[in-house]
């Protein structure tokens, strides 16, 4: 068990951990599932294990924190819902270190939502009288939400209007439309093998959404090229048509996947892989600044951070021999809730009613600035990855990762064009 659960977590962990749906997953085809409020896990693949255990120091600021591995079982509950349990492996590496995940490559065929088999778990939090209380009212609603499901597939940006009541962040749960994708084919892939097997390895890696109330999150897949060494002829030709097809092959980086708070609407907006794929030089711009703006005004704030922090990983990066991140992803995530601040001498009450349009030096003593916002840069998704350090790989590279270097190059120049052009 790694080191970073503490002891009031072993009882817990030692009877099984019931895993959610990551909800700010937005782009990848691996299922992404929550275990507490600052961890996720996903399937082990060996080569993104090897990675992370052999991680070069100077990159560890720029890649989730990895916390160990865990079993993961397939099972039903006595109502017929399916669910994903994480037990600790007990120290019994050797019968878990054959266990192959490589079934666990997505496939096209979804599991439908249907009024036994719901893919949305609840939390371990909530007792199973809730749960069995409110089980009449959700098979009720079923047969909508099948539909709505539908119509989501069919959409690659979608926006949604959360209540006004509540808090904003506890409204997530329900509404990432990718992640709700890749957990129902991560229960349909694990129910077809049941039969033949029922335990897997999945990895533990820092939640770097966990800090944020409302993550505002871009994904985006770096590099001019896609397909790893061992990709067998047809996966590269795919690779390499939609590379040449999207903004990889001229800028080296397309847009993923996006989730963007609106605070002037009160939605959310996600924006999908396929559209990324689709999207012009001038349109991946027009993304990226649809991604720093909340739906009043551009978020300024945020430039400089962003800048600084992918300058300093392409200093990284230019160091790096022989590493190769093919389809790897960048994360860039900031809060889409805003903290304001104002004037000393500003009276509370005076300022409620204060627009973002009276936030410039013209509103005297009641003017409010956003404040420095935290943002994060860091790099995901090493199953394609690749170095001379590794030993059995047939193919060894020499030098820096061009391909993804270059992307970061253009990336960084985008967002200053961003940054430049709204301060004109």
């Amino acid at each position: 068990m790694s080191p970073a659960f503490g002891a009031m977590e072993v009882e817990h962990y030692s009877k099984g951990v019931l895993l959610e749906p990551f909800v700010h997953q937005v782009g990848g085809h691996s299922c992404v599932l929550r275990f507490n409020d600052t961890t996720i896990c996903k399937p082990l693949i060996q080569r993104e294990h090897q990675f992370y255990e052999t991680l070069p120091t100077e990159m560890r600021k720029f890649t989730p924190q990895y916390e160990g591995v865990v079993s993961v079982s397939f099972e039903e509950d006595e109502d017929g819902n399916l669910c994903l349990i994480a037990y600790p492996l007990n120290g019994d590496h050797e019968n878990l270190e054959n266990l192959d995940n490589s079934d666990c490559e997505p496939k096209s065929k979804l599991l439908r939502w249907t009024n036994k088999k719901t893919m949305l778990l609840e939390n371990e939090k909530i007792s199973k009288e809730w749960v069995r209380q409110h089980r009449k009212e959700e098979k009720m609603k079923s047969h909508k939400l099948e539909e709505e499901f539908e119509w989501l597939k069919k959409s690659e940006v979608l926006y949604y209007t959360l209540e006004k009541k509540g808090n904003v962040s506890s409204q997530f749960k329900h509404h990432n439309p990718w992640s709700m994708k890749c957990h129902q084919q991560q229960l349909q892939r694990m129910k077809e093998n049941a039969k033949h097997r029922n335990q897997y390895k999945f990895i533990l890696l820092e939640n770097l959404t966990s800090r944020y109330e409302v993550p505002c999150v871009l994904d985006l897949k770096m590099g001019t090229r896609q397909h790893g060494d061992d990709a067998s002829e047809e996966k590269k030709a795919n690779q390499i048509r939609k590379c040449q097809q999207s903004t990889s092959a001229v800028i080296g980086v397309r847009v993923c996947g996006m989730q963007v708070y609106q605070a002037g609407t009160g939605q959310l907006m996600f924006m999908n892989k396929y559209h990324g794929r689709k999207l012009s030089v001038q349109g991946f711009k027009e993304a990226l600044y649809q991604f720093f703006h909340n739906g009043k005004y551009l978020r300024r704030e945020l430039f400089e951070s962003v800048i600084k922090k992918l300058t300093e990983l392409k200093s990284v990066l230019e160091k790096q021999e022989s590493y190769r991140f093919y389809s790897s992803s960048l994360l860039i995530i900031y809060d889409g809730k805003e903290r304001q601040e104002v004037a000393v001498d500003s009276d509370p009450e005076d300022l409620e009613d204060l627009s973002e349009e009276s936030s410039d030096e013209s509103a005297g003593a009641y003017a409010y600035k956003p404040t420095a916002s935290t943002v994060d840069v860091r790099m995901i998704d090493f199953a394609h990855t690749t170095c001379k350090y590794y030993g059995e790989d047939s193919v060894v590279h020499e030098g820096q990762d061009t391909g993804y270097v270059f992307g970061l190059q253009n990336l960084i120049d985008i967002i200053k064009e961003i940054r430049d052009e709204s301060s004109e």
